[in-house]
């Protein structure tokens, strides 16, 4: 469904949140499965999902305190709920237990794919990487006591685990997975959470799976240096960009992809990498403040991280359709 300016003149302008809670419901993010077993949701994704979304904006630091936000009597949280698509407050577990199966993943790559087929973003050259994201509280847990299954201290996230970072040493956390497009528009296309020892080649084609058939390069850094990459992305009709070592000894394919990422085309393109998803992860994480996780346990870790970069994605897309000269400039619509 693509959102005409016409379209977009009947959304309520009441609020920057309550346009955007307004414009997801016009868009065909998500579909709840009709042959799903089980009893169906009282409440369907797509309203959980802008209740979420209210969470992130707010700057809401629990369920229990959003559950409170919509309780309280006042014209403009009633509008914000009305906004949701609520006609009533769900109880406070229904956001715990529904928050942390939403499916982000999938609604993040739906929108990376409006962008593209809406020519918003230029996905020919993409770029993928990752971010560490610190343990709530800067809590560690070390390894002797993890093989000893001691806590030491109550807050510790005992989900999270040490990844090493070259630019910041060992860190005990999260990684913000992300591919993004690389023009003059640079948006997320797809994303993922995993825990901080994960690396990032075992993640990449759950990034790459998702994007659409128009990619032609994919340009990432030396974690990325690994053949069944390079074959799987020439799957996908398209190659995979990043350094890579010559050996003694090195011939055949792989000294012809050395060639190709020394060429003077090759360093072009994977010059883009730095214009795009590394400023990119200082936007996002420094606009909903995630250098350190909010929350603790996996599932709340992923889901909140993953929305921080859909409210990112969908403000992003409100002001490109709103016909914004800086669409990528949105700290100022959440309060930052």
């Amino acid at each position: 469904m693509h959102i005409k300016r016409g379209s977009f003149s009947k959304i309520p302008t009441e609020s920057f949140l309550i346009d955007i809670l307004y414009l997801i419901g016009l868009l065909s993010l998500y579909r709840d499965d009709d042959k799903k077993r089980g009893r169906p949701y009282v409440y369907p994704t797509t309203v959980i999902l802008r209740c979420y979304v209210v969470r992130i904006w707010m700057r809401i630091p629990s369920n229990n305190c959003l559950h409170q936000y919509f309780s309280i009597d006042v014209s403009y949280n009633q509008k914000v709920m009305k906004a949701c698509g609520l006609d009533a407050l769900p109880d406070r577990r229904t956001f715990d237990r529904r928050f942390k199966v939403l499916p982000v993943g999938s609604i993040i790559s739906a929108m990376g794919a409006r962008f593209v087929t809406e020519s918003l973003a230029d996905a020919s050259i993409v770029s993928v990487d990752s971010s560490t994201i610190r343990a709530r509280n800067g809590h560690i847990w070390h390894r002797k006591q993890m093989i000893q299954g001691t806590v030491p201290r109550p807050g510790i996230d005992t989900d999270a685990g040490w990844g090493f970072s070259a630019t910041k040493g060992w860190q005990f956390g999260y990684k913000l997975h992300i591919s993004c497009s690389t023009g003059q528009m640079v948006v997320p296309l797809s994303a993922s959470v995993t825990t901080a020892n994960v690396y990032d080649n075992q993640v990449y084609r759950g990034l790459v799976e998702p994007l659409p058939d128009c990619i032609r390069y994919v340009v990432a850094d030396a974690g990325y240096d690994d053949w069944k990459l390079y074959d799987y992305t020439r799957q996908r009709a398209a190659r995979l960009v990043c350094p890579i070592r010559r050996y003694r000894h090195t011939k055949g394919e792989r000294l012809e992809l050395i060639w190709f990422y020394r060429s003077r085309k090759g360093q072009r393109i994977y010059r883009a990498r730095s214009r795009s998803v590394e400023p990119l992860f200082e936007c996002i994480k420094g606009t909903f403040g995630i250098s350190s996780s909010p929350v603790i346990g996996s599932e709340n870790v992923t889901s909140y991280l993953l929305m921080c970069v859909f409210v990112y994605q969908i403000s992003v897309y409100y002001n490109c359709i709103a016909g914004s000269d800086k669409p990528r400039c949105i700290r100022q619509m959440l309060g930052n």
